[in-house]
């Protein structure tokens, strides 16, 4: 089954109904189908739940995380290995480091990244990128 690392802009497009959000609910039914194995970054889910804090209040923020528990997202910890790997990622490029955590899951798991963050672009030669815009 393929693996599909979501970063936090994948699914704040998804919740936001931005555009690229079909691409996003597509994946996620995969997801529920058994067709795609889906994946986060536990640090790209507190990226979301401090976004959404800071934007809309803690009430919807909650409400959010309550959301993505119910989806079919492996939440992944992030481990000394895990963190090294995108502390290296943004000493090579420009990717912010939150953004990191994002493509090294991508990288250790051999997985596809799903995004709507431009700054990923710099990788696309190295890993196979999702674009959800």
């Amino acid at each position: 089954m393929k693996r599909v690392v979501l970063d936090a802009s994948a699914l704040m497009t998804f919740f936001e109904n931005r555009p690229g959000a079909d691409k996003v609910e597509e994946l996620i039914q995969q997801g529920m189908n058994g067709k795609r194995h889906l994946l986060m970054s536990i640090v790209n889910w507190g990226e979301i739940y401090y976004s959404v804090w800071r934007a809309k209040g803690p009430g919807v923020a909650q409400k959010v995380i309550e959301d993505i528990a119910r989806l079919p997202i492996e939440l992944v910890d992030a481990d000394c290995e895990l963190t090294q790997q995108a502390a290296e990622l943004r000493a090579q490029t420009k990717l912010p480091y939150v953004d990191g955590f994002a493509a090294a899951l991508a990288r250790e798991r051999k997985a596809e990244l799903a995004t709507s963050d431009a700054d990923f672009a710099c990788l696309e030669p190295k890993m196979k990128i999702i674009w959800a815009k």
